[in-house]
């Protein structure tokens, strides 16, 4: 999926150029506390203020408990018809459903917590569905894989900038693999489902922005209903492409949404996410006919889009304080105010590891814009219309 390169994140300016440096740093470090975190141990993770370590912590030690796991011979065979059948597998269910495998048996309870420190890890309700997923890291592996080849188990890297990644066998042993060169062997890749984890995180992004006073129906005022009633006008993207990313075959598909700000009409910064599920591949046109801005909701005919990627690390909870105690100190002025950059800057710098990445950005939206507009950082584009919404 689409993120933006660290050419895009030094234009920033000062506060992402700390970003840049924290995502630039040594693969040495951050390899040793992968090893480090897949060691089997039978506690929780360790506490961590960086929801990307946490969720790659747990990723690391969930691979290297799947690959042990599969010295089973049934169990083995049922990982891999699920995984021949599908471009993904959901771990706990598969597990649960496998009453006659000793190995799921052991293998399911460790699942469940996992999954119970994700969620927390990502600042989600206790209730979500299962995120953490097993999936071939290539369709060029499958003939292998079906051939009875034994597979490694891997989990992605939290450090983009990383060469090599360790894999996992049935013994144990940890094989060193190079991130640009896909292996021939078969590699399950343990990862978190961006899709199920996205769309809970915005409910949660949602209720809590409006629990802090930056969005939701409380923004709106009396003497806008009548606009309301009668319909209301939007912009609507008739068109985005995003640049290649040139991600390694070790990571999997992420999913895309976008901060909309404005001031609201009780003069508070106010933030609409808006989800975008079908920018799944680089350098392809999608034209998806969304509503991007919502303009009732906003007091002047201005506002900004950021665009943002879940790769896995992302706690909705946490982004949403982040946000809250950096754009509610922003007052309207009674002139519209960019704020992208108070945005960007709100977001912890120790995110800036891999997630939530930055994609590109668009200032000063109007109502009637009309045409192709260029993301400030060069790294997609956007056809946008002005849309009315009748009401029913």
């Amino acid at each position: 999926m689409p993120t933006t390169s660290r050419a895009f994140l030094r234009r920033r300016g000062a506060a992402v150029a700390l970003a840049a440096t924290v995502l630039l740093a040594p693969f040495a470090q951050s390899a040793a506390a992968a090893e480090s975190a897949a060691a089997p141990s039978s506690s929780a993770a360790a506490p961590s203020t960086d929801p990307a370590t946490t969720v790659a912590t747990i990723e690391a030690r969930t691979a290297r408990a799947v690959a042990r796991s599969l010295a089973d011979p049934a169990w083995q065979d049922r990982v891999e018809k699920a995984a021949l059948a599908s471009e993904t597998v959901r771990l706990a269910p598969l597990a649960d459903r496998a009453d006659d495998e000793a190995a799921a048996r052991t293998l399911a309870p460790r699942l469940h917590r996992a999954e119970r420190r994700l969620a927390e890890a990502k600042g989600l309700d206790a209730d979500t569905p299962p995120l953490l997923n097993l999936r071939l890291a290539a369709d060029s592996m499958r003939a292998a894989l079906a051939d009875g080849r034994a597979p490694l188990v891997a989990a992605a890297p939290a450090d983009e900038t990383a060469r090599t990644v360790p894999a996992y066998d049935s013994r144990g042993r940890t094989h060193t693999l190079n991130v640009r060169s896909v292996p021939e062997r078969p590699v399950y890749i343990v990862d978190v489902d961006a899709t199920r984890a996205l769309a809970a995180g915005m409910d949660v992004l949602r209720e809590e922005l409006t629990a802090q006073g930056l969005g939701g129906a409380a923004a709106r005022v009396a003497d806008n209903a009548p606009t309301a009633q009668g319909g209301f006008w939007t912009t609507r993207i008739t068109s985005v492409r995003l640049s290649d990313n040139k991600e390694p075959w070790v990571k999997g598909s992420s999913e895309i949404y976008t901060l909309v700000t404005g001031f609201g009409h009780d003069g508070k910064v106010r933030v609409d996410p808006v989800e975008m599920p079908y920018l799944d591949d680089e350098d392809h046109t999608y034209y998806p006919n969304q509503v991007l801005v919502n303009w009732s909701y906003y007091k002047y005919n201005l506002a900004d889009a950021v665009m943002m990627e879940e790769d896995g690390g992302t706690n909705y909870h946490d982004l949403a304080q982040a946000l809250a105690t950096a754009l509610l100190t922003i007052t309207d002025q009674g002139m519209y105010i960019p704020l992208v950059n108070a945005l960007l800057d709100a977001i912890p710098t120790d995110w800036w590891t891999d997630d939530p990445d930055y994609v590109d950005s668009w200032y000063t939206l109007a109502q009637g814009d009309r045409g192709t507009l260029n993301g400030a950082a060069g790294n997609g584009t956007m056809g946008v219309e002005p849309y009315f919404v009748d009401a029913l």
